[in-house]
């Protein structure tokens, strides 16, 4: 992984019980965040949602309501099986046509260039091995498509970012993997991408995961490879 701001735990996988938990009480835990702005937030970014749009780490599905009725079709991507369960039964609820897959970020199954917009709502600070994430995501874009993004960042206070590099350890044990200080839209240029990204705080969440970016990424001239 490229150098970029932070240095990350080695990585580790949380138990499979830990993650049967964190899917239960996922929605609770973000309801404050939600309530405080982020479900706004949700429905802005995603009214840009066009074509064949593939959100990754779709977890619960929180984004799911938000959706345009007219993409062409949907597919949520969750690699684990208690937040598939919890999907699936939001997708049946809300009778949006959408296809779930069992797949990780870092290796999607779809064609290349066969994705018009590529969802990724706080995914990216989880994944294991974020670069190959990202260079799927470019992968499987058409060459006008676009990533739109929520992400939890690496703060840019020197104060909140020693308090985000101290406690990212246990944070990381405590939430399923997340890395509270990962500089996501750096990494995203790394790989090649073009970052349009404003700032935002995540209102009614512990302080080290507040500072947002939200925005979008468009392919560029060369990706990493790799």
């Amino acid at each position: 992984m490229s150098n970029v701001g932070c240095t990350e735990p080695p990585v580790t996988t949380a138990p499979a019980w830990w993650l049967r938990v964190m899917a239960v009480v996922y929605d609770p835990f973000l309801w404050c965040g939600e309530v405080s702005g982020m479900r706004r937030r949700r429905r802005a970014l995603l009214a840009g949602a066009r074509g064949h749009v593939l959100e990754i780490g779709a977890g619960t599905g929180l984004n799911v309501a938000h959706y345009p009725t007219d993409v062409d079709d949907l597919v949520l991507a969750e690699p684990e099986p208690t937040m598939r369960r919890k999907l699936a039964r939001r997708v049946d609820g809300l009778a949006r046509p959408a296809r779930i897959v069992d797949a990780a970020a870092e290796s999607l199954p779809l064609a290349d260039s066969s994705v018009d917009t590529v969802v990724s709502t706080l995914v990216l600070c989880t994944v294991a091995e974020p670069e190959r994430a990202l260079r799927e995501i470019a992968r499987v874009l058409r060459p006008d498509g676009e990533l739109l993004f929520i992400e939890h960042v690496r703060a840019e206070s020197p104060f909140r970012a020693a308090c985000q590099d101290r406690l990212l350890r246990p944070w990381r044990e405590f939430a399923g993997g997340c890395v509270c200080n990962r500089p996501t839209p750096d990494l995203m240029r790394v790989c090649g991408f073009r970052v349009t990204a404003d700032d935002a705080v995540w209102r009614g969440m512990p302080a080290i995961v507040r500072p947002l970016r939200i925005g979008r990424a468009a392919k560029g001239r060369a990706v990493v490879s790799g």
